[in-house]
């Protein structure tokens, strides 16, 4: 068992961020030590959203006491995702670096979490170049979709090619993108290394719940902590949240506590991009 310090929203009802985040750690038998960034009613894809974000200081108090009952040590990776401002993005900083100083071993998985396509950025200009600045260089994996790929990269991402060039600009050696097109109607992922690259494909399916890009991270991290080949764990990873989204069909959120094993889907087909 790994111990994973979670940094991310909170939202009362729903599964995005530390909603959808603790479920796939939990199941994967896997400690969270969860530091929610923003309270929130629900995410703001429903009608009407209310909350607020937690303040720096709340956290940076939150953990030095974590410290001081000497659970530092313990850390064995860290996984961040939405994070609402700068000051937020700084802390985060912090955090990797204090784990660092006694874990250098650690694992630290960024999900941006910046936006997407249509709509672009949808946080701050600050933030997203904070989290460019900041984080990117001391993250060991990092799992952008392809908006965020192409922030982060400052490249223009049209084809697969593009995707693990972009991919191989960023500082981090292993790079999980996700929801790449695979023609008209399939989405891939594609994990990319320093020398490998692989892609697993699955069909588009409309309406699926938000959430599946914090599942999606929280899986891959487990994996990536039990030391398995990048590829498989992005194979596996994948498998999981397809199996998720169809145990969730008809509903407004994904279906985490469903007694269906989403988790322990066998893992998807992956095509070695280098044996092309």
């Amino acid at each position: 068992m790994a111990t994973i310090l979670a940094v991310s929203s909170f939202v009362a009802r729903g599964t995005v961020g530390l909603r959808a985040i603790m479920p796939a750690l939990d199941r994967m038998g896997h400690e969270v030590i969860a530091f929610p960034t923003t309270l929130l009613s629900n995410h703001l894809g429903h009608p009407r959203a209310d909350g607020a974000a937690v303040p720096p200081e709340t956290l940076v108090a939150m953990f030095e006491a974590f410290d001081a009952n000497g659970w530092l040590a313990k850390v064995d990776g860290i996984q961040t995702g939405y994070l609402p401002s700068p000051d937020h993005v700084r802390l985060v900083e912090t955090m990797i670096e204090r784990v660092r100083a006694v874990r250098p071993d650690a694992l630290i998985v960024c999900d941006p979490v910046l936006g997407d396509h249509p709509g672009g950025l949808y946080v701050p200009k600050s933030v997203a170049h904070a989290v460019h600045d900041r984080l990117l260089p001391r993250a060991t994996h990092v799992k952008p979709n392809p908006f965020e790929l192409a922030f982060l990269s400052d490249r223009t991402i049209e084809t697969l090619a593009d995707v693990i060039e972009a991919a191989r600009a960023l500082p981090p050696a292993i790079v999980l993108a996700s929801s790449v097109h695979d023609g008209p109607e399939r989405l891939a992922n594609v994990i990319v290394t320093e020398t490998r690259a692989g892609l697993c494909s699955v069909p588009r399916v409309r309406d699926v719940p938000l959430g599946t890009g914090d599942l999606l991270t929280a899986l891959f991290t487990a994996r990536a902590l039990e030391g398995k080949d990048p590829l498989a764990s992005a194979a596996f990873a994948a498998a999981g949240v397809a199996a998720a989204i169809a145990a969730s069909s008809g509903h407004d959120e994904l279906q985490l506590a469903s007694p269906i094993e989403w988790h322990r889907a066998a893992p998807l087909s992956m095509v070695d991009l280098a044996a092309e």
